[in-house]
């Protein structure tokens, strides 16, 4: 395809998207439910810490919010498919409102404890297991194929600048208010969510197909699906790799940031938003940048930086140097981020897109795998050392697999 064609199609697609409705609405959901994971995800790490001293418990705490994407991912696509989808969201909103509103009474009364944060994660780590086959697939249809990568780029480019905000908003609330402060927040912006998705005007009529046969028929053909394409394969191998290696080390900033560089809930807030201010460029550069026969790529390439600097800020030996370090991390994870339910949505076939994520979304969910192998390893040798060994690791497998990917 030519460059001026290209540059049309892109044009188009900023278009389409600038007077879609709908998909502003679906944006909207997004951002809020991205600024409330990050938001409350920073501030329980450092209220755990504090109170326990464990980096295995904050470690515990993230992977609790993943669980749910190995236990339920590929029910929830599967189950996508016999669902009205903007029933759906709004229950999804829904839930994490309500685990806010009962943690946010919890600390008015002084009684907020390490358990009630576990739970809440859990349960809200389902709403996140349902974002790709649920909200994800919705803006598939409400923009159309042609216009998804923009439409990635924009949302994934939403969910790293909320990794500017949330992580800065939730260190200098904890400072301030404590978790009454970041709970608060949580709540209100859980009820401008809710709004926005009860706003969405378009409606999915179930197919006569979905209905037929049972969820887990729907798996199994999902699975099946992708043992006949290696290109979808080589993606969800990729994605298993960086979840298993890539994405737990962000559970070791607080205490690194804590131990290391001796920051407190602000410094921390604002170190961990450094991560978020690459993403964001990243996002922005794809969105302007990016051609599709350039995703594949992108999509390997930024795990491969994610890997390397993530280990590199392990073992930076001060502030200015880590900071840098994440924001190398955080280019690295947009390219990841943005292709991945990109092309696995580009590439089923529209009958099998929310199972093909439900998919996604359980090879997402190896992370607390992940996870307890770092808490283990920081508990043992530290928090540097172990987020720097699980980089190293991270990037001999993703040699050890290159077969199926490359």
């Amino acid at each position: 395809m030519s460059e001026p064609i290209q540059d049309s199609h892109r044009a188009q697609s900023w278009a389409l998207l600038a007077v879609n409705h709908d998909f502003r609405r679906l944006w909207l959901v997004g951002l809020v439910l991205f600024v409330v994971r990050w938001l409350e995800m920073l501030a329980m790490a450092v209220f755990v810490y504090q109170r326990t001293g464990s980096a295995f418990l904050v470690a515990l705490l993230t992977m609790l919010r993943l669980l749910p994407m190995s236990l339920f991912g590929a029910f929830l696509g599967a189950a996508a498919d016999r669902l009205e989808r903007r029933l759906a969201l709004i229950a999804m909103v829904l839930a994490q409102l309500t685990t806010s509103l009962v943690l946010l009474l919890l600390a008015d009364a002084d009684q907020l404890g390490v358990w009630h944060l576990a739970v809440a994660s859990f349960i809200n780590g389902i709403g996140w297991t349902a974002d790709n086959p649920v909200r994800r697939v919705m803006i598939g249809e409400a923009v159309g194929v042609e216009a998804m990568g923009t439409a990635m780029s924009i949302d994934v480019g939403t969910n790293n600048a909320s990794r500017m905000l949330g992580p800065t908003a939730g260190g200098l609330l904890l400072a301030g208010f404590g978790m009454l402060g970041v709970l608060a927040l949580s709540v209100a912006l859980s009820l401008v969510a809710l709004v926005a998705a009860i706003a969405i005007r378009r409606r999915k009529a179930i197919a006569r197909s979905a209905t037929s046969g049972t969820a887990l028929t729907g798996i199994i053909e999902g699975l099946w699906f992708v043992r006949r394409d290696p290109h979808l394969l080589g993606v969800l191998i990729v994605t298993i790799v960086f979840n298993l290696f890539g994405w737990p080390f962000t559970s070791m900033i607080p205490v690194i940031g804590q131990d290391h560089l001796h920051l407190g809930a602000e410094g921390i807030g604002l170190l961990v938003s450094t991560d978020g201010v690459g993403a964001l460029w990243g996002a922005i550069a794809l969105a302007l940048f990016a051609k599709p026969e350039h995703y594949q790529w992108l999509y390997v390439g930024g795990v491969v930086v994610y890997l390397i600097t993530l280990t590199g800020f392990a073992l930076a030996p001060n502030l200015p140097l880590a900071a840098a370090a994440l924001v190398l991390t955080g280019i690295g994870s947009a390219a990841f981020s943005i292709m991945q339910a990109t092309i696995v949505y580009r590439s089923a076939p529209p009958e099998l897109r929310s199972r093909m994520l439900g998919v996604l979304s359980v090879c997402i969910g190896v992370g607390p795998i992940g996870f307890i192998h770092l808490g283990w390893l920081a508990d043992r040798i530290g928090a540097q050392s172990a987020t720097a060994v699980i980089g190293i690791e991270g990037l001999l497998t993703l040699l050890l697999t290159r077969r199926f990917w490359r």
